[in-house]
């Protein structure tokens, strides 16, 4: 099956648009841009799927390119028959090429090899074929003093070795064996010698065991974390009953090598097979299943890094309104930044509400001060430590000075501190201090929280699980290709952007974006798309990728300011002489657009789906996917971890999510974890049904250890308070997991610290 069909198949469209999606990307358009702009060259498929295709496509021509080489190789051995041919051109993964390549590989010198080069090999291959031999009295025959073959038994281990290297390079041996471990497989951890102290936060894996192939994401990284920083060590056992299991496995490779009477050479045979399994194949699996695992780990924390990332970067904006940032702080200080509506720095202080210098009222006074003459409506406070000092001193200016009008907003400030000592920010406030420069991000991720954390590293932003520890240009890759995804489905005003947002366009790269902010400071804004041709190295194809996804504001024509692209103006231009109406008095004509027949405007360039896009968006120009803003209201008096209280109803808002639960900010400086089996009163397979990072939600105190600084929160609304057991179908599972896992989650309490042993 080729490359085409293949994906075609995989992804239940057909050939031509795969055919035409992967001529689009070789011909360097972007998914955001074939996604909204080529539905009718590629039939609609959507980002989603082009993803998937375009990551299969590198996938299925690297294979193709690992499979050329390899049938080339075993060629130029003269050992490639027709049928090995067939085996390698339809292998569907890279594990099983290599598995069909492994006896052809070329290896350092083997026993196997050795025992070839002293004639040997016609040895096995009797026995292989004739099991009534006597395998002793068969060996005599090849004593070979000169290779070190001193007696029969000397022969028969020659033999013996030459046969196991066969069935361990056996690749449908290999297969079914590896199949057969994973279903079954036990993986067994225990803390290394003398290591109990220092493996203290490894505690839940100091005596654990699960079936391999259910361990979850986060679980599997927690053990290899462990293992790598040789605190944990970790044993495959085939099965609960490990010792059956080998018997049994050694029992089927003797079965693939048609052992099954008590001949003489069949039961040699049998032996073979055995030592077989446990030197060779079972070594080999082991180490293959544990990588399994760990790449099915690394990619599920990566996809749940991915997922919280786009719910942060698509988060409410507050919106282009006078803002100011506070980087909360005590000893040091809190640091203030007001910005204007389009972010830029007006003013800004440090302020010593807190210990030891305690200037609360002269602290007041400088932010009313501040406030009042910058016409700040919104004040974003870090959530940092002090936030909740802060807060309050903000709660005090507002009491005493009601003439202000302005509201307090509690927002994350995760990466903020990376962003300040960033080249980027340097570049950007060259004479100001790092501190300041983290309180103007904090503002401005209050006003547009896309733009502002498109500067900020993803991996600091601190939404994802064990991210240190998957592989990292997969991270990084997938993490890119969410920013582009999310800034391309907002758009971007590219008179207000900075340099990093631009980067993220479709079509441009990181020189044009800063050659754009270079252009605009120099000429002023962009009055029309038009201009952009204008821009050093912004040539034709840049433009077709990005010019549908950068806006213009109150320019020279209404439809820069939207996400029709400028190719499409023609369509726009025939509705026009059809209706008789201005582009102006179209825009926004909800009932009256509603009313015209796509298909009337379509065209041999332009179908149908591109028409429809059109019509919609000249109902709501430039309309912007992410939801309406809220904020969350910390309640009063509830500010550290001693003021929590089981049973108390709080609203918080959540800030990550793994497999195993959510974190909440309730505005104590911890996060709460309310578990999976906490999240809703029926049973939830996969949290991000459920929440959503930055969403708010109202939670109820379940559980607090002061000492280990956890809270457990629950969002059940039939909660109750005596028990922490999960649901039924839960319970259930259970049962069919070791023991060692049941008794890990009895209670919520233990749930909790499970969850929480990263």
């Amino acid at each position: 099956m080729d490359v085409i069909q293949r994906i075609a198949t995989e992804l239940a469209v057909n050939i031509k648009q795969v055919s035409a999606a992967i001529e689009l990307l070789d011909e360097g358009a972007t998914v955001p841009f074939i996604s909204r702009y080529r539905k009718e060259v590629t039939g609609g498929l959507d980002d989603s799927q082009l993803r998937t295709l375009e990551e299969r496509l590198i996938y299925l021509r690297e294979l193709n390119s690992r499979r050329d080489v390899i049938l080339e190789s075993i060629a130029s051995q003269n050992k490639l028959t027709a049928e090995l041919q067939l085996l390698i051109e339809q292998a569907e993964t890279k594990t099983l090429l290599e598995d069909l390549y492994l006896p052809y590989k070329p290896k350092r010198r083997t026993k196997a090899q050795i025992a070839r080069e002293a004639g040997l090999e016609p040895l096995a291959d009797n026995i292989l074929t004739d099991r009534s031999v006597i395998p002793e009295q068969l060996a005599t025959n090849f004593i070979n003093i000169d290779h070190g073959i001193t007696d029969a038994s000397a022969a028969l281990d020659g033999a013996k070795q030459i046969i196991m290297e066969r069935i361990s390079e056996d690749a449908e041996l290999l297969t079914e064996l590896r199949e057969r471990i994973w279903n079954m497989g036990i993986l067994h951890s225990a803390v290394a010698k003398d290591k109990q102290l220092e493996a203290a936060k490894f505690k839940d894996y100091f005596d654990y065991q699960e079936a391999i192939n259910k361990i979850p994401s986060h679980r599997a990284l927690a053990l290899f974390r462990g293992r790598n920083e040789d605190l944990l060590n970790l044993t495959l056992k085939p099965s609960l009953d490990d010792k059956a299991e080998h018997q049994l496995c050694a029992q089927f490779i003797a079965k693939h090598l048609n052992v099954t009477s008590s001949l003489p050479a069949d039961t040699w045979l049998a032996e073979t097979a055995r030592f077989a399994w446990k030197i060779k194949l079972f070594t080999r699996i082991d180490l293959d299943l544990k990588l399994r695992l760990r790449e099915a780990a690394e990619l599920e924390a990566i996809n749940v890094f991915a997922s919280n990332l786009k719910d942060l970067l698509l988060a409410a904006p507050a919106g282009p309104k006078a803002t100011m940032g506070l980087d909360p702080g005590i000893r040091t200080g809190v640091k203030a930044a007001i910005v204007d509506p389009t972010g830029k720095l007006l003013a800004f202080d440090t302020i010593y509400p807190h210990a030891p210098k305690n200037q609360w009222d002269a602290s007041i006074h400088t932010l009313a001060k501040l406030i009042d003459k910058h016409n700040v409506d919104l004040v974003s406070i870090g959530n940092g430590t002090g936030s909740r000092e802060t807060d309050q001193l903000v709660a005090d200016v507002m009491k005493r000075h009601k003439h202000l009008s302005f509201k307090k907003i509690m927002v994350s400030e995760a990466g903020a501190s990376v962003y300040s000592a960033s080249e980027l920010a340097a570049k950007e406030f060259p004479n100001l201090d790092v501190t300041i420069r983290g309180a103007v991000s904090i503002a401005r991720r209050l006003q547009d929280p896309l733009a502002e954390l498109v500067k900020i590293e993803p991996k600091s932003i601190g939404v994802g699980q064990y991210q240190h520890d998957v592989n990292q240009v997969q991270l990084a890759k997938s993490l890119d290709n969410v920013i582009e995804d999310c800034v391309n489905a907002v758009g971007v005003d590219v008179n207000t952007a900075s340099a990093s947002l631009l980067k993220q366009v479709s079509g441009l790269s990181t020189s044009v974006s800063e050659n754009i902010v270079t252009f605009r400071n120099e000429n002023g804004p962009f009055s029309n798309r038009k201009q952009l041709k204008k821009v050093p190295r912004l040539g034709d194809k840049a433009f077709e990728q990005a010019a549908g996804f950068l806006r213009i504001m109150n320019g020279n024509n209404p439809l820069d300011a939207s996400a029709v692209h400028p190719e499409t103006y023609p369509v726009v231009n025939t509705i026009i002489d059809d209706t008789g109406k201005s582009i102006k008095d179209l825009i926004g004509q909800s009932s009256f657009l509603r009313s015209l027949k796509a298909a009337n405007y379509t065209n041999e360039t332009f179908g149908l789906p591109t028409v429809t896009d059109i019509l919609q968006e000249l109902e709501k120009p430039g309309r912007d996917p992410r939801p309406e803003f809220k904020s969350v209201q910390f309640k009063d008096g509830v500010e550290k971890l001693s003021d929590l209280e089981p049973g108390m109803m709080l609203e918080g808002v959540v800030t990550n999510v793994a497999n195993f639960g959510a974190f909440v900010d309730i505005g104590v400086h911890q996060d709460g974890l309310i578990h999976i089996s906490h999240l809703a009163d029926v049973f939830v397979k996969d949290p991000r049904d459920v929440v959503k990072t930055g969403e708010m939600v109202r939670v109820k105190v379940l559980e607090v250890d002061a000492a280990r600084k956890r809270i457990a929160l629950s969002m059940k609304k039939n909660t109750d308070e005596g028990s922490s057991r999960v649901t039924t179908k839960k319970n259930s599972d259970a049962r069919h997991k070791p023991k060692q896992q049941q008794s890990t989650q009895g209670t919520m309490a233990n749930a909790f610290a499970q969850a929480l042993k990263k």
